[in-house]
């Protein structure tokens, strides 16, 4: 159950599937351990993440981005510059990752994406390619068919944009 902090009881999920019935997965898994020891930055829903071996992920951040690959975007909050942390409060390291294939949509709350970033829809109809940021939000700056994350679909506002996984 998600629970906002007391210091931001406004606090919403920062990650809301549009079309995911389905066409994506919550895929169960683990949070990296060596994260949960000393978090480098803060995850949140729609952080992209990264199958580092079996059924751990860990967040696609600068150190890794050259060697790893994306693997969904993450499901739950470890953030603990927000107070909010739906993992190491049950106890355990259970963790969940969405993954889906080019027809599920998702809606991300900034500041689950690169706000720095310029989120704008090409008006001869190519691609906006996302990829993912230093501290694995995803961004425009910087992507490339490539290192494709997600497809920029919408934006509904300079807080909130719509995008499509398993870019092809």
């Amino acid at each position: 159950m998600f629970m906002p902090p007391v210091t931001n009881p406004n606090q919403q999920r920062t990650l809301a599937p549009l079309y995911a019935t389905t066409q994506a997965t919550p895929y169960a898994g683990f949070l990296d351990p060596e994260f949960l020891k000393n978090p480098t930055v803060d995850i949140l829903p729609g952080t992209v993440m990264y199958r580092k071996k079996g059924e751990v992920f860990a967040p696609l951040t600068g150190a890794v981005k050259g060697t790893a690959k994306a693997f969904g975007l993450s499901a739950l909050f470890v953030a603990p510059k927000m107070r909010i942390d739906e993992v190491s409060g049950t106890g355990s390291n259970m963790f969940s990752v969405w993954v889906g294939g080019n027809d599920s949509l998702f809606e991300i709350l900034a500041p689950a994406f690169d706000t720095t970033a310029s989120y704008t829809l090409k008006e001869d109809g190519s691609k906006q390619y996302l990829t993912a940021n230093d501290e694995g939000r995803l961004t425009t700056t910087g992507a490339t068919k490539e290192n494709a994350v997600a497809e920029l679909i919408d934006v509904i506002s300079t807080n909130r944009i719509v995008v499509r996984l398993g870019v092809s």
